[in-house]
């Protein structure tokens, strides 16, 4: 199991995973932002070349990540969808994840890919534009809120370290914690970490920390 990153946010007990999610044990669930399902098809469809399965092999990670931990349920913080919702290839993988998933709440905070999810009939729950859950507000993209620390994705944030290639990166800011894109087949938004702003680089196996102190005087 991946025992990942132990922090407090907004005082509650949290820990980031490396292969791209959050997990709030009080409350036994698996956040994760900016799944994309479908968005190699959507290309493919376009007649843009590119390989087949990402979207399976993302679903596949999901799937492990809620075994590891005992997650009963997964939040989804925007951008489930990416393009076409009636192609069949990644309809197939997503109903062969719930088939194996099948004790697994999976709920939704409306994304600006998402306007098609209503309609496509994906078993689950959706949430709307925020939703407040203890000490956190839950949207897709970042926003400041004067009572509650958010979470969010939409950003895709990467960080460079030196000597190391280019990786997913939570980005844990004062009021805010930015998690990175779920999907591999993703860009990304390089991160430049303001004073006591931390990051850490996450590859699917390891998480790597990096903070920027506060400038002295």
């Amino acid at each position: 199991m991946d025992d990942g990153l132990a922090l407090a946010l907004a005082g509650e007990p949290m820990r980031l995973l490396a292969d791209r999610a959050l997990y709030w044990p009080a409350r036994r669930r698996l956040l994760v932002a900016d799944l994309h399902l479908g968005k190699a098809d959507t290309f493919r469809a376009a007649g843009i070349a590119l390989p087949s399965g990402g979207t399976a092999l993302d679903l596949g990670r999901l799937a492990t990540l809620a075994r590891s931990t005992g997650a009963t349920s997964a939040w989804i913080l925007g951008d489930v969808l990416h393009g076409r919702s009636d192609l069949r290839a990644w309809r197939r993988a997503w109903q062969g994840f719930r088939e194996a998933t099948t004790a697994l709440e999976i709920a939704v905070v409306d994304g600006n890919h998402d306007r098609a999810l209503a309609g496509a009939g994906l078993d689950l729950a959706l949430l709307g534009d925020a939703v407040e859950e203890g000490p956190f507000v839950l949207r897709h993209a970042p926003a400041r809120d004067p009572h509650r620390h958010v979470l969010c994705g939409h950003l895709h944030p990467v960080l460079k370290l030196p000597g190391l290639a280019r990786a997913p990166a939570f980005w844990l800011r004062r009021d805010c914690t930015v998690l990175p894109a779920f999907s591999a087949f993703t860009g990304g938004t390089p991160i430049r970490l303001a004073a006591a702003e931390a990051a850490v680089a996450c590859n699917g196996e390891a998480l790597v920390e990096v903070r920027r102190s506060t400038s002295p005087g």
